[in-house]
């Protein structure tokens, strides 16, 4: 006869296994609810990140600038990029070039 903890042990096994090959999302074993939430949570995310191409190109601008000054100030480097008021401008016209390209 199986005893409750071995049961419950081999079920929450299997689950990890199956949250495992969810993209890779970690598992609390101590709350199913958790799991569904980091879930839904991610897939929001990515639905959003998918709708609005200028996260994108807002955060690729950033690393391209970032490894091509490799500046020794990053937090500088990263207020004078994101504060540029020629940013929206470039966003856009990235965006255009999207458009035209699809």
């Amino acid at each position: 006869m199986l005893s409750v903890r071995r049961v419950s042990e081999d079920i929450c096994s299997r689950i990890y296994e199956s949250a495992q090959r969810i993209d890779s999302i970690t598992f609390l074993p101590s709350s199913g609810f958790h799991l569904k939430w980091k879930i839904q949570t991610r897939i929001a995310n990515e639905k959003y990140l998918r709708t609005n191409k200028e996260v994108e190109w807002l955060i690729s601008g950033f690393f391209r600038e970032i490894f091509l000054k490799r500046p020794d100030d990053i937090l500088k480097c990263a207020a004078d990029y994101f504060t540029d008021p020629r940013l929206p401008n470039k966003i856009h016209m990235q965006l255009i070039k999207d458009k035209k390209a699809a």
